[in-house]
């Protein structure tokens, strides 16, 4: 912990926040979260409420109270979640959807706002915004100073202003992938920065690696799996909202449903709930299959360089169909 104090306070931070996340990590050690996370995020938080914000020195008494105080368990989780942990995500929506759903109803005008709040405070815990190539969540501005339902409320709050301030259209397509992205498609598919090429040889680019792009976009759709562009097509082309897709899911008449039952056998239950955060999550997974197939098809068939690649990225978005990459999922 590398907060301004002397050394015998540096070796109590230390010493506390070791028995704090061995705590932690013995209540949920499929969490994945690391003792260097789990000190990095209380760090910071000690560095701005405790230390910048004391005129005086920190004292041991300042110090424990200071800790003593950290929502543990609730921070562990979140961290968690916003490394896309998926038995953290499963646990924050056993023990907190329900919470967030009579908090909304609570706030919003109608069902249908109440609804739309939760579907994008989803997506905001998510994360919809790519830093150096990494999704940040929203989950990493929790500091585990005061409850995460606490904090709950105030993102559902935020949300409902926002669903106020705006109209209620429907988003289209192409804000949809470039909000929303979820993750991969979102940093990966992003047209990349002018290298200052001349005008003749941006011409040129457009011209050889088109082809490329058209061919390896669509042989990279073709291989996917039936339930992948399925999914796809629910969310892109048909517009369908997460959690309408979600209910989809759960019908056991759902082409999707047997795939489900599949890759979740030990949580499937007569009944259980397909959260919209799973949907993201299979999203972001196809994302991160396209890109992958993509890439090396660009490389080992058109035998491209990484930064004839990135060409191809950028034409994948800016000049195919308006940025529609997924309008080759109808036809296969």
């Amino acid at each position: 912990m590398t907060l301004t104090m002397n050394d015998k306070l540096q070796k109590l931070a230390d010493s506390m926040i070791a028995d704090i996340y061995a705590r932690c990590h013995e209540n949920a050690p499929n969490f994945g979260v690391t003792s260097d996370s789990f000190n990095a995020s209380i760090n910071k938080t000690a560095a701005k409420y405790l230390v910048a914000a004391s005129p005086e020195a920190v004292t041991e008494s300042d110090l424990r109270e200071f800790l003593e105080q950290i929502q543990a368990d609730d921070l562990f989780m979140a961290i968690a979640c916003a490394a896309g942990n998926e038995r953290a995500w499963w646990e924050f929506d056993q023990q907190h959807r329900s919470y967030m759903e009579r908090v909304a109803h609570h706030l919003a005008k109608t069902d249908i706002d109440a609804q739309e709040v939760i579907d994008s405070v989803y997506v905001e815990l998510y994360g919809t915004r790519v830093v150096d190539g990494e999704r940040v969540s929203k989950f990493a501005t929790y500091s585990g100073r005061g409850s995460l339902r606490g904090w709950l409320r105030t993102v559902i709050w935020h949300s409902v202003v926002d669903l106020h301030r705006a109209s209620h259209d429907e988003v289209s397509l192409d804000e949809m992938t470039e909000t929303i992205g979820e993750g991969a498609a979102h940093s990966n598919f992003a047209a990349p920065q002018s290298g200052g090429e001349d005008a003749v040889f941006a011409e040129m680019a457009v011209n050889r690696y088109r082809v490329a792009t058209v061919s390896s976009l669509n042989n990279a759709f073709a291989s996917l799996d039936d339930h992948e562009r399925l999914l796809l097509m629910y969310y892109h082309v048909d517009g369908l909202k997460l959690r309408e897709i979600s209910r989809l899911v759960e019908n056991e008449s759902s082409p999707l449903r047997g795939w489900f039952q599949r890759k979740s056998a030990t949580r499937d239950q007569p009944g259980a709930k397909i959260h919209e955060s799973t949907v993201m999550r299979w999203l972001e997974k196809s994302y991160a299959k396209i890109l992958q197939l993509f890439r090396d098809e660009l490389t080992t068939v058109h035998n491209l360089k990484k930064e004839e690649i990135e060409i191809c990225l950028g034409l994948a978005t800016q000049d195919l169909a308006g940025g529609d990459i997924y309008r080759n999922l109808t036809a296969k």
